[in-house]
């Protein structure tokens, strides 16, 4: 029984990356053939593409009552984002900080992150709050849209590094019914990647006597950011560090407030004690430290070792300590 659950553990994985790489890859060129703005493109659809996964693992742990799972996805998925994959990937490729991701997306990931934590000091988001969230996630894209208006000259940039995606030469002159196709198989494929996960992890779990908290939080949070680590490491590799680290601050802002905005506004989300008093906090600590990091405009080698180590400590300590939290 094991062995099949961590067969769809290992499928719902694949079939996230893939089929999330596929949706973000369709999305992106049918937005660019309709005329949309490239910075729009890169700054919103390809942040929330690669956060679709975890969406959809928090849609799918809820309507099976998994609630643990879905909070403790998007909790790791943001600690994830920063310590495991930039960590990961300035350890390899350092990366530079613009100004502008510094002056705008990152305070806005901040106060976001702090947003969250004043509302789950109930134990609870309810369908008022994931409004609201979402709400914020409106008002987040309709802001990037205004400011992409008067920040075009970073358009080629963002052009560039969905090129190197392999969305082709020229993604104005994208076949649309093509594109829809693959967006729409990659919509398919991530929600039966979703639910494989979720299944498999739950039932192993359940097996192994691991709370499903700490399942959210470390194997179904990486799991579900492996499209962030791909388009960071893609990023990065072709010297475009702004992408890199503005995917991953972006897909941290639209964790919250479209995962637990649309999951809370289809049912409420009930809060795990542990989250309120160590997992919130950790993922806070892990948002500010990129504060400090970024105020030298570059993330180095060695700091994204510190990240790096820092995560994986978190892993060991949330398996090893779970049972005097929970």
């Amino acid at each position: 029984m094991l062995l099949q659950d961590a067969l769809l553990i290992v499928l719902g994985l694949l079939g996230l990356f893939f089929g999330g790489n596929w949706l973000v890859k369709g999305a992106a060129r049918l937005a660019l053939s309709l005329g949309v703005s490239t910075l729009v493109v890169g700054l919103t659809i390809v942040a929330f593409g690669t956060s679709l996964p975890e969406l959809f693992v928090s849609l799918d742990a809820v309507m099976q009552g998994a609630t643990d799972i879905s909070v403790g996805n998007v909790v790791g998925s943001n600690i994830a984002n920063i310590g495991l994959i930039l960590g990961l990937t300035a350890l390899v490729f350092p990366v530079a900080v613009k100004q502008q991701v510094i002056r705008r997306d990152l305070p806005i990931m901040l106060v976001v992150s702090l947003l969250m934590f004043a509302l789950i000091q109930n134990r609870e988001i309810s369908r008022p709050e994931g409004l609201l969230l979402f709400g914020g996630l409106i008002a987040y894209t309709i802001l990037s849209y205004a400011l992409s208006l008067r920040e075009q000259r970073t358009a080629a940039a963002v052009t560039e590094i969905l090129d190197e995606a392999e969305l082709g030469p020229d993604p104005h002159r994208a076949n649309r019914l093509f594109e829809l196709g693959r967006l729409s198989v990659g919509l398919a494929v991530v929600v039966i990647g979703a639910n494989w996960l979720v299944e498999g992890s739950v039932n192993i779990a359940t097996a192994l006597g691991v709370p499903k908290l700490i399942i959210g939080l470390t194997l179904v949070a990486v799991g579900t950011s492996l499209p962030e680590l791909a388009t960071a490491f893609i990023a990065s590799l072709h010297k475009e560090n702004d992408i890199a680290i503005g995917n991953i601050i972006g897909s941290n802002i639209f964790n919250i407030l479209a995962i637990l905005g649309i999951t809370a506004t289809v049912r409420p989300i009930g809060i795990n004690q542990r989250v309120l008093e160590a997992d919130i906090l950790i993922m806070l600590a892990f948002s500010f430290s990129l504060l400090m990091l970024v105020r030298g405009s570059k993330v180095t080698r060695w700091q994204g070792g510190l990240l790096l180590t820092a995560y994986l400590i978190f892993t060991l300590w949330a398996f090893t300590t779970h049972n005097g939290l929970l």
